[in-house]
């Protein structure tokens, strides 16, 4: 993934989480915006070490211990699906279509972890 599709996805994403849910400005202000903004560097990060590495279980680790960091400082796993879910929308944009749909399957395993880890 390009540097610029990255910034942009992230841009994007962290502006749609915000606008959704305003309630997190409130609750976590800046510094909460920032830390969106760094935990969708990560996510990307580890989509892409995840499909160099060609082993999905990695991105399936990083989920397990993302929702255990996340849901101690209180923020819910429905807002980490919902983080993902904007992700996989957005990678469509990506040039690299075959990075693009790796990805997408990554997140989809991910966001299924989280779902049935939260009932």
């Amino acid at each position: 993934m390009k540097a610029s599709e990255k910034e942009k996805i992230v841009d994007q994403i962290v502006h749609e989480i915000y606008a959704a849910y305003p309630f997190l400005w409130e609750r976590f202000g800046e510094n909460g915006r920032k830390r969106t903004i760094e935990d969708n560097y990560h996510h990307l990060d580890h989509l892409s070490t995840t499909y160099n590495m060609g082993d999905a279980q990695f991105f399936m680790d990083y989920t397990k211990w993302l929702q255990t960091v996340l849901t101690s400082r209180n923020v819910g796993t429905e807002l980490i699906v919902d983080n993902y879910e904007r992700l996989y929308r957005h990678l469509d944009e990506l040039e690299d279509q075959e990075e693009s749909k790796a990805y997408q399957s990554y997140l989809t395993s991910g966001i299924e972890l989280l779902k049935a880890t939260n009932e």
